[in-house]
């Protein structure tokens, strides 16, 4: 059996699986203050008496590291970035606590510069005195070498708890979306650290010790134990388990729009084919531009709870909630509090919702109904825009999916699928809205979670090779190796494919399920003066995001 536990801003959903489908589900409202209580509760109402020994797999989903974000309220951490040659990386802050130093190397991973150690020793002696605990360190081509960014983490080791290299985060050269990659998972991890025992707490207090698992961005999932030195894989991980909810239900040809309603966001995607976009460099999150892997997925602030108001005439939406809907006791009128005025809703208090919209309907001069209708229509209205913004901007851009570039037509969805709380109340009027079909995905309400639990382990990395100076280096694995002169990129493909094996292995990956990719390689000569010195190669190899064969 299965657990899927999406661990949302509103609701925390979770359900079990067994081989003949959903055995059992909760919905529990989410205090941000106190996820223990709320896993527990969750895990309670799902379990209920179902034996530890049958549950053999635990997946979860969270909008915690992405909340961090958004809401701004990141922990001060250190940053140390190390210059090298080219654009000053001052231009890439990411904090207040960032400080560049004196160091460099050079494309092919070669020290021009030495590092100032005196100055990053100064550095970490600052931040123990200032009480910050957690630190970054970025050198520039520091995948082709990551000697700069060991040493600096060494020397800043006495003064801190953890130190984060920018290196173990991705093979891409891209140096200020690795500061800010860097930057994202230094500063989520201290709160992650809080969520993470938290659950291992609530599983334990239940008797459950089996592996557990939590879905990254790209749809994919890895060992809880791993995600604590890469918490910024969390960030939106929420929105791919929306779109992992919806990957049975979604036709096999032709473009699709994903839409999750819940109760403060809406969260967007396209699927192809039945095969989900990626961003192609990596998540982008306010400021921040990242090489976080991800599937291509947008938030808007609108949801059933978003709140309802008046302002020169006209209704706004959101983007901000303040609780619940008035039906169910809450503060302020809500899309939901429409729905129910408009007899769509059966188990909220329809009375206490017709008075919370009765004084917009009075400024408005229309009746209550009316304008519970001009409410419901107007939230429908901004996501379909919103929607079809967001496939404006996919195909203004060249579009990946999970497993290559995409070189078809214009995308046009003509298909919608609806999930999360009140998807058939949407789903119902978007059909009268949208131009093609519309499908309310079942277990629409806990589709998410159902996502999140059969997601498949996924991982990748990016392997060089310079023949010149016979070496081959692998970000992430603290792996490099002498080769020949006469190495080639086969000799890479192999080397790719085992070490993506091992890889997944410790993120939790079945040894018989994997199935490993080439997704780039590229092999250049290296020429000085009027002769080839040697071979610059460079391959990508993945195991793509996909659902799990239940047995």
């Amino acid at each position: 059996m299965i657990i899927g536990l999406d661990v949302g801003g509103t609701h925390t959903d979770a359900i079990l699986l067994d081989a003949k489908g959903l055995v059992r589900k909760a919905k529990v409202h989410t205090d941000p203050q106190n996820l223990f209580e709320t896993i527990l509760q969750a895990l309670e109402e799902t379990i209920a008496d179902t034996a530890p020994e049958s549950i053999h797999r635990v997946v979860l989903s969270t909008t915690l590291a992405t909340n961090l974000v958004v809401q701004q309220q990141l922990p001060a951490v250190g940053m140390v970035v190390a210059a090298g040659p080219g654009i000053d990386p001052a231009h890439f802050r990411t904090n207040v606590d960032y400080h560049v130093v004196k160091g460099g190397l050079d494309h092919r991973g070669r020290e021009i510069d030495p590092l100032d150690q005196d100055r990053i020793v100064a550095l970490g002696q600052e931040f123990q005195r200032q009480g910050i605990r957690y630190a970054g360190v970025v050198s520039k081509f520091s995948v082709r070498n990551p000697q700069h960014e060991n040493a600096m983490a060494d020397l800043l080791a006495p003064y801190v708890e953890q130190v984060f290299k920018g290196n173990t985060f991705s093979g891409g050269l891209n140096f200020p979306r690795r500061i800010a990659t860097t930057y994202l998972n230094t500063a989520v991890y201290p709160v992650y650290k809080k969520f993470f025992e938290a659950v291992q707490q609530s599983l334990a207090q239940k008797g459950f010790s089996m592996p557990m698992r939590i879905l990254k961005p790209d749809g994919g999932n890895m060992s809880f134990e791993s995600s604590l030195d890469h918490p910024a894989q969390t960030i939106l991980s929420g929105p791919s388990a929306s779109v992992m909810g919806t990957l049975s239900h979604a036709p096999r040809k032709g473009a699709s729009l994903v839409l999750d309603i819940g109760g403060t966001t809406t969260d967007m995607a396209v699927l192809i084919d039945g095969v989900p976009l990626l961003a192609p460099q990596g998540i982008e999150i306010l400021p921040y531009k990242t090489l976080i892997r991800a599937l291509k997925t947008q938030s808007i602030g609108i949801g059933g709870d978003s709140v309802v108001r008046l302002k020169n005439g006209q209704i706004t939406i959101g983007p901000d909630r303040l609780g619940k809907a008035m039906a169910y006791g809450g503060p302020a009128p809500t899309p939901t509090d429409a729905i129910y005025v408009l007899g769509l809703g059966q188990t909220g208090d329809r009375e206490k919702a017709h008075q919370g919209l009765a004084p917009i309907a009075g400024e408005l001069g229309l009746s209550v109904e009316q304008t519970a209708g001009k409410i419901f229509a107007s939230a429908c209205r901004r996501i379909l825009d919103a929607a079809q913004s967001m496939v404006d901007a996919i195909n203004d851009k060249p579009v990946y999916t999970v497993h290559e570039l995409y070189e078809g037509s214009k995308i046009e969805p003509a298909h919608l699928l609806v999930m999360g709380g009140p998807a058939p109340q949407f789903g119902e009027k978007l059909a009268t809205m949208f131009h093609g079909e519309v499908t309310v995905v079942p277990h629409w309400d806990v589709a998410n979670a159902i996502g999140c639990a059969l997601a498949r382990t996924t991982s990748e990395l990016t392997l060089f090779a310079d023949t010149a100076r016979q070496v081959i280096s692998v970000p992430g694995e603290q792996y490099s190796c002498s080769i020949s002169s006469h190495f080639e990129l086969e000799d890479a493909r192999q080397i790719a494919h085992e070490l993506l094996r091992e890889r997944a292995i410790r993120q939790g990956a079945r040894n018989n399920r994997i199935q490993t990719e080439i997704i780039e390689e590229s092999e250049f000569n290296m020429i000085r003066g009027f002769h080839t010195v040697g071979k610059n190669i460079r391959i990508k190899a993945q195991i793509k995001p996909g659902l799990i064969e239940f047995d």
